[in-house]
């Protein structure tokens, strides 16, 4: 197939325009095609003369529409590329932002036909816009065209940026829920990627304030709230959430349908095994519902518990409290402790003469006030602690007219 930008001085708009209008005519025969093909080169000419930018691309696209079944993947990309450049020559951002809307629509308008070029197309695109919500809007057309192309993992490498990315868009909090819910559905779709479908998917949940002018957006989010905590409760590795912090999430406590999922969320960050044991007792089938097994949720529980028995001041843990609380044999409670220990949710040592497990660190279940009181107190001590030392060893330091004398030999 013929090149779409000929050697010539010709302008690459117009050299676009003439190859895909006499492709679209082709078949017309020459008394049909010619005159065509002399007025929308004609067109094009005075869009560039009087700046017409956004007209220029509309007749652009739906002149490239005619032919994109019909060309290479080359030359399509060629196309696209001298469209997209039109975005560069706009007269203000909101006349760019009309442009990517309008090139994006065509973009993903056939998602299926050759994905992975369409998306290499917006990202041409989004780079060569300015303003930061264009660029946004873009992105989010990238999104929605890898999920219908089933083109994901082209796309999932962007999320590790999205933190920068948000603060270059500065978007609002509407535009931030829908990006994070989104983002969080596609990770969904890779087992491998779980825990990073889970945080994105409480980013989500977190933009729910509670705030009286946002409480009527809260029912819109219960399912995703649902979802979040079956997640949390099914992960065999996540053993630490705020969602119970979380105002979407606290609506499910007296909600006739899910109040049982916001139990078990409870039971799961504030309580010991005997309560899970209790609440699986009184309905074994609830769990089923949801796709979780009794017995990964007893794992889980017994690690929980004992994260919360390390909860003393001493941070010593009596063999046979392990025992008792975890439900097991003395046999056991060391395997138990290891694997505490190996599930990076405690650092301790055994004490097997003393039978004592002694903690230096663990996870908290839950990070909220409380906790942070906690750490502040802990960093005041250790400030005094730091203070003090360096006090004590100022004292211990002779003064430079004491090393003077001291310095000086008689003879």
């Amino acid at each position: 197939m013929t090149t779409i930008v000929p050697t010539s001085e010709e302008d690459p708009v117009l050299a676009v325009v003439r190859f895909t209008s006499e492709l679209a005519w082709k078949d017309a025969g020459p008394e049909v095609a010619e005159p065509q093909v002399a007025r929308e080169c004609y067109e094009a000419e005075q869009c560039i003369l009087m700046s017409r930018w956004l007209d220029l691309a509309s007749l652009m696209i739906t002149s490239a529409d005619l032919v994109i079944l019909r060309v290479s993947d080359k030359d399509l990309e060629c196309i696209f590329t001298v469209i997209c450049n039109l975005v560069t020559r706009a007269t203000s951002p909101d006349e760019a932002l009309e442009m990517a809307k309008l090139i994006s629509a065509k973009v993903i308008q056939q998602p299926n036909d050759r994905p992975a070029l369409r998306l290499k197309i917006l990202f041409n695109l989004y780079n060569l816009l300015e303003n930061p919500y264009s660029k946004f809007f873009v992105y989010t057309k990238a999104l929605n065209l890898a999920v219908s192309g089933k083109v994901t993992e082209s796309i999932i490498p962007s999320f590790k940026n999205i933190e920068s990315l948000l603060q270059e868009w500065n978007i609002g909090k509407v535009d931030q829920r829908d990006l994070f819910l989104t983002i969080s559905n596609i990770l969904k779709e890779n087992k491998s990627m779980a825990k990073d479908s889970f945080t994105f998917l409480t980013k989500y949940l977190a933009t729910f304030s509670g705030e009286a002018e946002e409480s009527s957006t809260l029912p819109e989010a219960k399912e995703e709230a649902v979802r979040a905590i079956i997640e949390f409760v099914k992960s065999p590795d996540m053993f630490q959430s705020d969602l119970l912090d979380m105002p979407v999430v606290g609506q499910l406590e007296k909600d006739g349908k899910y109040s049982l999922v916001y139990q078990l969320l409870k039971i799961f960050l504030t309580q010991r095994l005997d309560a899970y044991l209790e609440f699986h007792a009184a309905d074994s089938t609830f769990l089923k519902s949801y796709g979780l097994v009794h017995e990964d949720c007893v794992t889980k529980m017994r690690l929980m518990s004992l994260v919360d028995l390390s909860s003393t001041d001493s941070g010593e843990i009596p063999y046979s409290l392990i025992k008792e609380t975890l439900g097991i044999t003395e046999d056991e409670v060391e395997y138990w402790v290891v694997k505490a220990i190996t599930s990076k949710i405690l650092d301790c040592r055994m004490d097997q003469m003393n039978q004592i497990v002694i903690v230096s660190r663990r996870t908290e279940r839950v990070f909220g006030q409380s906790q942070w009181q906690a750490l502040r107190s802990k960093l005041a001590v250790w400030r005094a602690n730091v203070a003090n030392a360096i006090s004590t060893i100022q004292a211990s330091k002779p003064d430079e007219g004491t090393q003077g004398v001291q310095g000086v030999t008689t003879r």
